[in-house]
């Protein structure tokens, strides 16, 4: 499988690949930003699953969400991992078309069992 993980700060991303690499999925490409994480789907043709924050600069979370969810790459899953934990938030990204959603700071094995819950739906 191929993961694409977006968030503005590499310690995240680190954190967040490297949950990843512990459960076997080592296929990862990481984004600073939505416009950037665009950019990396055109040229990979696609991923298996969207890992990605909200707050971010240039592009942020939810409006790359809609992009995605607009585009060729409608089908693909998507886990929001943010700081934004109010429930209107929660349900702003889940209409915006996000499968699941975490709220930082997390654990690895909060971070395992959502990605696991929305790999089962697959």
């Amino acid at each position: 499988m191929k993961f694409l993980v977006i968030d503005d700060s590499s310690t995240m991303r680190r954190i967040i690949i490297n949950t990843l690499k512990q459960i076997g999925h080592h296929d990862v490409m990481e984004a600073e930003n939505g416009k950037q994480a665009l950019a990396h789907l055109d040229e990979a043709g696609g991923v298996d699953l969207i890992i990605t924050d909200w707050n971010m600069p240039v592009m942020d979370g939810l409006t790359f969400v809609k992009n995605v969810k607009s585009g060729p790459y409608a089908n693909t899953p998507i886990l929001m991992v943010t700081t934004m934990a109010a429930k209107d938030d929660v349900i702003i990204a889940l209409k915006a078309g996000v499968n699941n959603y975490v709220i930082k700071p997390m654990s690895p094995e909060t971070l395992r069992a959502k990605l696991d819950a929305i790999l089962a739906k697959g």
